[in-house]
């Protein structure tokens, strides 16, 4: 299966570890801390020009997406979300 995060990427449900708000930036020290090691490992990749709504963690990257978390979380739940 596979998840559409808006412009043209999309990723396998697979690699999907978690969908978050973009506001968790601000929440906690602990997910500053965890963003800023993935910024420091250039691993952090803003989706499009829009403003960012939700934080996309894979395996292998943390991605910004234009698309509201809970439009992506219904997408990861469809057998065939593209």
């Amino acid at each position: 299966m596979f998840i559409h995060l808006g412009g043209e990427k999309i990723i396998r449900s697979s690699e999907l570890i978690a969908i978050f708000d973009v506001t968790i930036e601000e929440s906690s020290k602990a997910s500053k801390l965890f963003l800023e090691h993935a910024r420091n490992e250039n691993r952090m990749e803003a989706i499009g020009e829009e403003e960012p709504k939700s934080l996309v963690v894979t395996t292998e990257k943390i991605y910004y997406s234009p698309i509201s978390s809970a439009t992506l979380k219904k997408r990861a739940r469809q057998p065939f979300a593209i």
